[in-house]
């Protein structure tokens, strides 16, 4: 039996694929290196049952939610296995049985032969303690509607765990998002391929835990393809900075410049300064209204806390700095408009966030050595879409911001998209958690990128570091809990997590 592995303890592939990319892989896997496809297909449903009882041993009342397709061939292997094993299954259609063909049909078929309970859906049995959700594979375009969207929401209402064959039914294999109505499951098993939407956009909150087999198909198969996308995590991620020289000085690690706060927004740009000092930035500067100087300095002492009223105050601090962080804060006032001007036109790498984005759109430009790191509502203004339609193609909206703008660019969200250059895949970020849905965290996310990028990280692994790190934090910092996370939680935790502790 080929790998498995689950994001528990991080050990899933790295190279993310489309759903057309891992069919690819199945007919190639049966047509060249002659696996009969039924053999992939009980192997399929070995891997599903094997994890069921692994993780719900308790459970004697299984229920299969089928369709039509190949998925449903997967779902009645594990109904045979199940019943081979004791248990007392079901497995509950929808779709016209005559539909059925190929392996998934001689599937259907060995579990009419063994007795097997098979009617179509209506509704769930009382006392079901397990559900398998076989209902669609990954080739769904359109929305889930009529008995099949009923079925979905049944299944998400029901007390019983699911656990997701391949890909939740109803979630989008490429772009995770929700085709009208999804499953919800406890865990997914996908096979040969990890789908990219598993892991973006509504992918992470239905998929639930995530684990892989490859089927045993030999490594060949995926040879002659790029995968659509990367998983990110820090582990990977750690040692990127190396150790320090003993005879370093402050001047090695360069000098942030964090411009923003305007009036009555101190916070952010005190936030994001804080952020680039506690990843290892050497100096750091912050460029930002008078009336926020003083509770700066109070609080952290060791950002330089300038007053700027101008272009004229910035440009001594702009010649000093080695990276600018810019947007934290700024507003889109003269004020803001001005000093915009003036670094957009600096030779000065930048990091561009929040307001700034949003005075890009108004006036694009290209740089190659910038990191834009808009979130979903920053990024529609940027490529003058809605913020729907970027949710609902993660990838694709954060390729075409590259594109425009140049540079390294982070689409922020569940599944955080990095897109660097057109020679590298993209990356999404795994790690991460819902109590970071809370103000400030993208203030962080500016100055740890910005840190990253002072101490010599070229912009795409500046983006990608400075993704996984502050996921990392998250993470580290929601042990207490996700309920109440603040943005400065994290970086109590940066220092600990830069340093590959």
């Amino acid at each position: 039996m080929g790998h498995r592995a689950d994001n528990s303890n991080d050990d899933l592939p790295c190279a993310l694929y489309s759903a057309s990319q891992v069919r690819g892989f199945d007919r190639l896997a049966i047509q060249r290196f002659e696996i009969p496809g039924a053999t992939l297909m009980e192997r399929a449903g070995q891997a599903v049952f094997d994890l069921c009882k692994s993780r719900w041993p308790q459970a004697r009342h299984w229920v299969v939610l089928a369709g039509t397709g190949n998925n449903a061939g997967d779902g009645f292997v594990v109904a045979r296995l199940a019943h081979s094993a004791g248990m007392r299954v079901q497995v509950l259609q929808l779709g016209q049985r005559n539909r059925l063909a190929g392996d998934a049909l001689l599937n259907a078929n060995r579990w009419r032969d063994a007795g097997g309970l098979w009617s179509e859906y209506s509704q769930f049995p009382e006392g079901a303690e397990l559900l398998v959700d076989a209902l669609l594979g990954t080739g769904l375009e359109r929305p889930v509607q009529g008995p099949w969207a009923g079925a979905i929401r049944a299944a998400n209402a029901h007390v019983a765990p699911c656990v997701a064959v391949d890909v939740p039914s109803g979630l989008h294999a490429d772009t995770g998002a929700v085709l009208g109505e999804a499953i919800q499951a406890a865990a997914t098993l996908s096979f040969i391929g990890l789908k990219t939407g598993l892991f973006t956009a509504d992918g992470p909150d239905r998929a639930g835990q995530v684990c892989f087999d490859d089927l045993g198909v030999p490594a060949a198969v995926y040879a002659n393809e790029s995968p659509m996308a990367r998983r990110l995590a820090w582990p990977a991620a750690e040692g990127a900075l190396g150790p320090r020289q003993r005879n370093a000085h402050k001047g090695y690690f360069g000098h942030v410049l964090v411009i923003g706060g305007n009036h009555g927004m101190g916070g952010a740009p005190r936030l994001a300064a804080e952020a680039a000092l506690r990843s290892g930035a050497g100096l750091v500067s912050l460029a930002t209204r008078a009336e926020h100087v003083a509770p700066v300095l109070a609080a952290r002492p060791e950002i330089m806390a300038h007053a700027v009223d101008g272009p004229a105050q910035l440009e001594p601090l702009l010649r000093r700095a080695s990276v600018v962080a810019i947007g934290p804060g700024l507003g889109q006032d003269p004020w803001a408009r001005a000093l915009w001007a003036l670094v957009r036109e600096s030779e000065r790498p930048l990091v561009v966030d929040a307001d700034a984005l949003r005075l890009l759109a108004s006036e694009p430009m290209r740089r190659a050595d910038w990191v834009l790191t808009p979130h979903p509502g920053e990024a529609a203004v940027l490529l003058g879409v809605d913020s729907a339609a970027v949710n609902a193609r993660r990838l694709e909206m954060a390729k075409r911001m590259q594109c425009r703008f140049g540079g390294s660019v982070v689409l922020k969200g569940a599944g955080s998209i990095v897109v660097g250059s057109d020679a590298v895949s993209p990356g999404v970020c795994t790690a991460g958690n819902p109590g970071m849905a809370s103000g400030g965290m993208g203030d962080v996310l500016t100055g740890v990128i910005a840190g990253l990028r002072a101490q010599g990280l070229a912009p795409p692994v500046a983006a990608e570091r400075g993704v996984c790190l502050h996921a990392a934090c998250g993470d580290a910092a929601a042990r207490s809990g996700e309920r109440g996370l603040l943005a400065s939680d994290l970086i109590d935790q940066l220092r600990t997590l830069v340093n590959g502790r």
